[in-house]
């Protein structure tokens, strides 16, 4: 990529073409490869690498936009590449102010243009899969649900248990062991490729073990990770959510303006107005705020309240487009069901409301030191 082309024109310059794509890739459970392909060829994979190690050096404000951006024309392909991107963004701070030896991974994320894999929504805190200890390394069995962009990605991010302990490392996607099962066919953010990796006897070398941890303990890392990460998966339905507020009114602008309509009105402007604040929220959190449990407790009940406000805006987008929306021509259908998918990233409703109530009554949560 030319050092005086910005994101922003990068992204206009692609944008059309993945909104192109987006309704055939989504009625046909289609994989956004060809969308992921010109973000790896545009260097965009690189946009959070620090500068001085041959990125783009974006902060986490500026990739929150250029993800919502991509949003705007194809959910799917947002998505897919926020997995990427968080992965990044979150080794880019552990550089930069934990002094982690994550450098050369950042290097060739710039140089090689890797794609990174994220299993995270799987795994959490207890982790998933088995790592058995043998000579030289570890042996892993497991299988590892919701990895976006599978089918065009370098190095699965990933965890598996040892006993109490849980260990991370990155895996090349085509280690000998590792098979792709197909099994992404889904209500909303078909096109993501959001497939199972299966591990069948893969070995680890001991080398490639970055961390361990507790096994079902609040470490550091998720504390970052929350910190981090979470603001930028929510950018994806922000942009799902502002796409869906401006075709409903849109849409409106065509019917009588009665009262009835200038209530649906009112109820999708809050709606809206609800997610963005959230989101602004978590965003500044990401900015300004140290990672643990506090931070963690605010940014994880600010995800609650935008993936409220964003299923709370495209509901009320179908309501104030009327009849019209109803027709798969005018994308609402489509950015309804795209918009389910903020219910499920960690941590879901119920178990976010188990964390604030424990802390705010003093209960115990259990950290790793």
């Amino acid at each position: 990529m030319k050092q005086d082309v910005g994101w922003r024109e990068i992204v206009a310059s692609l944008a059309a073409g993945f909104a192109a794509r987006a309704d055939a890739a989504d009625e046909n459970d289609a994989y956004v490869a060809e969308n992921m392909a010109e973000l790896k060829a545009s260097g965009l994979l690189a946009a959070g690498v620090p500068a001085e190690l041959g990125g783009l050096g974006l902060e986490v404000g500026d990739l929150s936009a250029l993800l919502e951006e991509v949003a705007r024309a194809c959910p799917s392909t947002a998505l897919a590449f926020s997995m990427h991107t968080h992965q990044v963004a979150v080794n880019a701070w552990r550089w930069r102010h934990a002094k982690a030896p994550v450098g050369p991974l950042l290097e060739r994320v710039a140089r090689e243009r890797l794609h990174l894999l994220s299993t995270g929504a799987g795994d959490w805190l207890h982790g998933n899969g088995e790592a058995r200890k043998v000579e030289g390394g570890y042996r892993l069995r497991g299988r590892k649900s919701f990895v976006s962009g599978v089918l065009s990605g370098d190095l699965l991010m990933t965890s598996a248990v040892e006993g109490d302990s849980v260990l991370h490392f990155a895996l090349p996607v085509k280690s000998e062991g590792i098979r792709i099962e197909q099994t992404w066919r889904t209500l909303g953010m078909r096109a993501t490729g959001s497939h199972d990796v299966v591990l069948e006897d893969v070995f680890l070398p001991e080398q490639a073990v970055s961390l361990r941890r507790p096994q079902g303990a609040w470490h550091p890392l998720f504390h970052l990770i929350t910190l981090i990460a979470l603001p930028l998966i929510y950018s994806v339905y922000a942009g799902v959510a502002a796409s869906a507020r401006d075709i409903a009114l849109a849409l409106a602008r065509r019917r009588p303006q009665v009262d009835a309509l200038l209530q649906q009105v009112g109820e999708l402007e809050n709606a809206y107005a609800k997610a963005r604040i959230a989101h602004a929220d978590m965003l500044r959190s990401a900015l300004v705020a140290a990672p643990g449990m506090e931070t963690s407790n605010r940014v994880l009940a600010a995800r609650s309240l935008v993936a409220e406000g964003v299923l709370q805006t495209v509901s009320a987008a179908l309501e104030t487009a009327g009849g019209a929306g109803f027709y798969r021509a005018q994308r609402l259908e489509r950015l309804f069901r795209d918009a389910q998918g903020a219910r499920y990233h960690p941590l879901a409703q119920v178990p976010q409301k188990d964390l604030a109530a424990r802390l705010a009554l003093g209960l115990e949560v259990r950290q790793a030191g």
